[in-house]
């Protein structure tokens, strides 16, 4: 994404920050978007992790500075490595963090208003359905379970309507597979993630998200989620859904220029470059294509530039400036040493902008960092990997925004490397 900032989220006086955001000011925007930035204790924790070197010289020696919203830092969900995802506590902290860009997974409801959640299907590990009045009307209410099988529940978006779902509390997304009670369900946090802050947190709505980004200062990056019901839904085919989260922005009179579509769907990638080509110039094309394929996408090789399908020039000459990959298809090893992927190198030869996603949602990294970490395992020994992997994706990948579960972190490195 672009390495600027959002003039009205910098902490200016009021007079100065009055004009420039007029068309929008108000009590409640005057008091989000001038709070006072802070990275906390995680950065200093990651630097002080790294061996001593040139990166941990550089990053010790920005610790004094002031921190500034960058727009290289994205907020994944808010901030999830501590608040529910997708509440307004969540993308608060997120802003306090200096991100600079936040995201809002887009799905719908029964009555075909759209909301913030990960997944249509979802609620039963992010929310308290569970344990309301509202269980009975999950697509698949909760089985306890069994010396055969795991304790289950399906709960979606689309059982509800925005009234209904607006009555739930978020929490940290998690299940207890080992669970025979509804409430016992509710457990299963990962022991690196917190609840501490989850108690209060509220929803929010899609409209809510952009009342509330723009209040925060920030830009925007919304993610058409994929349906797990079958479309047409109550009339409204997937052309609509992709229409309707577009006239979400042209209704608060957010300029194109500061949002960020995505999907993993080539098909909604390429309804907006052709029917909105104004937010198709900075459309997303999230790349699951190591895992889904269908006739449009071909099942890729990251380090098989020959797998790829489209091939990226090809996937330039439709219109497309901006991909994002999971962090391990952009790297690979050479004789111990985390360079760019073939996959990497090809999106840049076709001039493709480079996002990438997600930074610490791998918890502790002394064991070679897991999913998202799977290409340079043999290089991730400790929670140091955070900032060295940062490093060669920002310095070596040439990333243009990187997607986190704790954006200080990013803010950190960006501020400190003049992103």
């Amino acid at each position: 994404m672009p390495r600027t900032f959002h003039i009205c989220a910098r902490l200016i006086s009021l007079a100065l920050a009055a004009p420039l955001c007029a068309s929008h000011a108000t009590a409640e925007t005057t008091a989000e978007a001038t709070i006072a930035l802070s990275y906390g204790p995680r950065p200093a924790y990651l630097v002080d992790a790294l061996p001593d070197g040139a990166l941990k010289t550089k990053l010790q020696s920005c610790a004094a500075q002031t921190p500034e919203r960058s727009d290289f830092s994205i907020a994944h969900r808010g901030a999830p490595l501590m608040f529910p995802e997708h509440t307004v506590e969540g993308n608060r902290a997120a802003a306090t963090m200096g991100a600079g860009v936040m995201e809002c997974d887009v799905t719908f409801t029964s009555d075909l208003e759209l909301v913030c959640r990960h997944s249509q299907n979802d609620l039963h590990t992010t929310t308290d359905i569970l344990t309301t009045d509202l269980a009975d009307r999950c697509t698949q209410p909760f089985a306890p379970a069994t010396a055969d099988a795991p304790a289950s529940a399906e709960c979606r978006t689309s059982d509800l309507t925005l009234a209904e779902l607006m009555t739930l509390r978020p929490k940290m997304d998690s299940r207890d597979p080992t669970a025979t009670s509804a409430a016992a369900f509710q457990g299963g946090l990962a022991p690196w993630r917190s609840s501490l802050h989850q108690h209060g947190a509220t929803l929010l709505s899609h409209a809510d998200s952009i009342r509330l980004f723009r209040n925060l200062g920030a830009k925007f990056t919304p993610e058409l989620k994929a349906p797990t019901v079958a479309m047409p839904f109550n009339g409204m085919t997937q052309a609509a859904y992709a229409q309707k989260l577009i006239d979400a922005y042209v209704s608060a009179e957010i300029p194109a220029s500061d949002v960020w579509v995505q999907s993993f769907d080539l098909d909604d990638i390429k309804y907006w470059l052709t029917q909105t080509p104004e937010f198709g110039r900075q459309a997303v094309y999230l790349d699951d294509r190591f895992a889904r394929h269908d006739e449009d996408e071909g099942q890729i090789d990251p380090m098989d530039p020959a797998t790829f399908r489209p091939s990226m020039q090809e996937l330039k000459d439709m219109g497309l400036n901006y991909i994002a990959p999971p962090i391990w298809m952009l790297l690979t090893l050479e004789d111990g040493r985390m360079v760019p992927s073939p996959y990497a190198k090809s999106a840049r030869a076709a001039g493709l902008n480079i996002i990438t996603w997600t930074l610490e949602r791998s918890g502790p990294l002394k064991n070679g960092g897991g999913w998202y970490f799977q290409s340079v395992a043999a290089a991730v020994q400790s929670d140091a990997a955070t900032y060295q992997v940062l490093d060669v994706l920002a310095q070596d990948v040439g990333v243009v925004g990187v997607f986190s579960d704790w954006p200080a972190t990013v803010t950190y490195y960006a501020n400190c490397m003049g992103l």
